[in-house]
């Protein structure tokens, strides 16, 4: 696999396409980090690390909504690719759907979102879009 980050936008976009409640999905610092923004910013039900050899994995309990049983998440899009790496800086930071969605970034502060890295003042390397 020469893209972990796609496999991991990637599971998490067919499980809600298929209707999926849990996915689970191999884990690293990274995919740690983003599975916690998406809990807190409320894309996600719950998350958990579930410790194994020779892999830790991240069990994942996707959101829908209640009565129509539409996906919490609309759209999960890979930005920067390992081929061309995508970077901006703390007065360029992207708007997702005019500020509906959110821009997870790496940065020098950790992995974070555009609206935490206006807030801090820093730029960094675009991860993906999710709306």
């Amino acid at each position: 696999m020469t893209d972990p980050i796609a496999d991991y936008l990637t599971r998490i976009r067919n499980a809600y396409m298929a209707g999926k409640k849990v996915v689970e999905i191999p884990s690293s610092k990274m995919k740690v980090a983003m599975t916690q923004i998406l809990f807190e910013k409320g894309y996600i039900l719950s998350y958990k690390v579930v410790e194994a050899q020779p892999q830790n994995t991240i069990k994942i309990a996707l959101k829908y909504h209640p009565q129509t049983k539409a996906a919490a998440i609309k759209g999960i899009d890979r930005v920067s690719t390992p081929g061309l790496r995508k970077y901006t800086d703390a007065e360029n930071l992207p708007r997702v759907l005019n500020g509906l969605g959110i821009a997870i970034l790496s940065t020098s502060k950790g992995v974070i979102t555009d609206k935490e890295a206006k807030e801090l003042g820093v730029g960094g390397e675009v991860i993906c879009y999710v709306y």
